[in-house]
């Protein structure tokens, strides 16, 4: 059983989240709070398996709550729930080690799969706004946040697994990478497991942030 904790500043979407999530099977809502220090505490009484934060709400927002919460419990997921204008929201929640980022205009078996997904150990981005977040990869890839892989495990890597890590720079879900090379989503997933072991990296997240740094796509037009 998956335990969620919804954490939203507005009632309705609270409520409505709630009622749906507890009627999966393999979901139960553990907490539902309006701000971020109740997100902390709820956090600490409960410990969630999955945190739906919003990134906007009063006492603390969804960012410094996720910074809180993964410094201390850092195989808890946390699912931010944005909108386009939350760039800086999450860049720094992407730092700090949340795990999906979906739009609040999700539909329920979007967001459902994704509370799965996250479970799971993977990670999890919207369609909509993956090109954004490659766009923060890539500001993220400038500054001072770098994701240190050892050239031995590079060296490991295939051509095809190195074709699949020049998808992920660019934002593709599994489906567009099995569709642009030729590959069936399950051994997309597949590949994308193995790498992620060879690299020694946490998560799809972690493997994007590192593909841009390293340049992954010029790489492989090298090659």
């Amino acid at each position: 059983m998956i335990k969620v904790l919804i954490a939203d500043d507005q009632e309705l979407i609270r409520q409505s989240l709630e009622i749906v999530l507890n009627t999966k099977e393999d979901i139960t809502v553990s907490g539902v709070v309006s701000n971020g220090q109740e997100v902390i505490r709820s956090v600490r009484e409960n410990r969630p398996d999955v945190v739906l934060m919003d990134i906007r709400m009063p006492v603390m927002d969804g960012v410094s709550c996720t910074k809180i919460i993964k410094e201390n419990y850092p195989d808890m997921k946390i699912i931010i729930l944005t909108t386009f204008d939350d760039d800086e929201y999450v860049y720094n929640a992407l730092k700090f080690g949340a795990s999906g980022y979906l739009l609040k205009g999700v539909s329920m078996d979007e967001l459902v799969g994704a509370i799965r997904t996250v479970y799971s150990g993977k990670a999890m981005i919207n369609p909509d706004i993956a090109t954004k977040v490659v766009t923060l990869f890539s500001k993220m890839a400038k500054a001072d946040y770098t994701i240190p892989v050892e050239d031995e495990m590079e060296k490991e890597l295939t051509k095809t697994e190195w074709k699949i890590i020049a998808e992920i720079e660019t934002g593709a879900s599994n489906k567009e990478i099995s569709e642009n090379l030729a590959l069936s989503e399950g051994t997309v997933r597949n590949y994308l497991s193995t790498i992620l072991n060879k690299l020694n990296l946490r998560d799809r997240t972690q493997l994007a942030i590192w593909a841009v740094q390293r340049g992954a796509s010029r790489r492989n037009t090298d090659e």
